[in-house]
């Protein structure tokens, strides 16, 4: 017998049998122990609309009905159940093997044969319910716990980026007051790896990674880093080193964010045609996108005020990159470039130095 203090009883309990007077005195012995929410139906045609309404925590179905049995209504439920745990308890006279066992495939959890023995019906109940309500706390601590990874995985994401592009903007203080040097080229980036048809995952990784290309002037003189004017063969030498000091400071990732970085700041000087530096890397040797950061690099240097020079025009730096088409630059991302420039001038625009 269960206890007159009930802990199950408000769960929601649907009784499906095509026989008006077994339902309704099934429902009594239910009222009796204390269960609250009872439905009762007698057109198994029902029970999945019933279902979709109240979703409901246990199921006594009659298994021998016309028109749809219970093999049939329990095939409809799960359909559209889902990952839910519906417990399922048939209620039947007896029962050949063949039947029972298409009734366990379907869904069916446990039997109770007619006429109905009271305690058994009480005990069957709640040992059914137990199952359901515990399956229940387990999926909502499974739900808790996979929010909470996704919450804090998100909190330490946000930070190293946070710090990734502090980092490149101290780098970019050195010779730009403003440090929007950086924050223009990863929105330059994000709209030519958009046009270049680059997936939403890559799209946000040059976007976050773009900050970091230049990096490695940390380690370069202020002499070199903030002189006025040319410099010298000597200090244009000092300054090349800029790439692999960045690698340097980047290295020791193998994937994400940080991989990309080291990419970006090792290879952001190769042209396509292989004059570049440190490795002399050649057209597709050259990742895609160091390739889209190069062109969104030089045209934001060129139309930036530097300690060495004057900001050039718009029409003056595309003349630049037009004739660097294929010797410094990759002829088809600098059409795409041309395609977007009203797009990167608005960005200019919003966040000018």
């Amino acid at each position: 017998m269960i206890a007159p203090e009930n802990k199950y009883a408000d769960a929601r309990c649907l009784i499906v049998d095509d026989t008006h007077a077994n339902g309704v005195l099934l429902g009594k012995m239910l009222n009796r122990a204390g269960y609250r929410n009872i439905t009762l139906t007698s057109n198994p045609r029902e029970v999945t609309g019933l279902y979709q309404e109240e979703s409901f925590d246990l199921i006594l179905l009659d298994i021998l009905m016309p028109e749809m049995d219970g093999i049939e209504v329990m095939q409809a439920l799960n359909k559209i159940k889902g990952d839910d745990y519906l417990p399922i308890l048939v209620l039947t006279v007896e029962l050949d093997r063949d039947v029972r066992n298409r009734a366990l495939a379907e869904g069916a959890r446990d039997f109770l044969t007619k006429p109905f023995d009271y305690t058994e019906v009480l005990n069957r109940i709640h040992n059914m319910l137990e199952v359901r309500f515990m399956h229940n706390q387990l999926r909502d601590q499974k739900q808790h716990l996979e929010y909470e990874v996704k919450r804090r995985t998100k909190a330490l994401e946000d930070t190293r980026l946070g710090i990734i592009q502090r980092l490149g903007r101290v780098a970019e203080y050195r010779d730009n007051e403003t440090g929007m040097h950086v924050i223009r080229m990863s929105k330059y980036c994000e709209l030519m790896a958009q046009e270049s048809g680059m997936s939403e995952s890559e799209c946000w990784g040059l976007f976050n990674a773009t900050p970091m290309h230049d990096v490695g002037k940390i380690a370069i003189p202020d002499e070199i880093i903030l002189k006025e004017g040319p410099l010298d063969e000597a200090e244009w030498e000092i300054m090349k080193t800029h790439t692999l000091l960045g690698a340097e400071l980047l290295d020791g990732y193998d994937y994400g964010v940080l991989a990309l970085a080291r990419s970006l700041a090792l290879t952001h000087h190769e042209k396509w045609d292989g004059s570049g530096y440190p490795q002399g890397l050649k057209a597709e040797e050259i990742p895609l996108d160091t390739r889209i950061l190069k062109i969104c690099d030089v045209f934001d240097a060129l139309t930036s005020k530097r300690p060495y020079k004057e900001a050039w025009s718009v029409e003056e730096a595309m003349k630049e990159i037009e004739a660097g088409t294929g010797s410094h630059f990759e002829p088809d991302l600098v059409g795409q470039f041309k395609n977007i420039l009203p797009e990167i001038l608005s960005i200019r625009e919003e966040f000018h130095d």
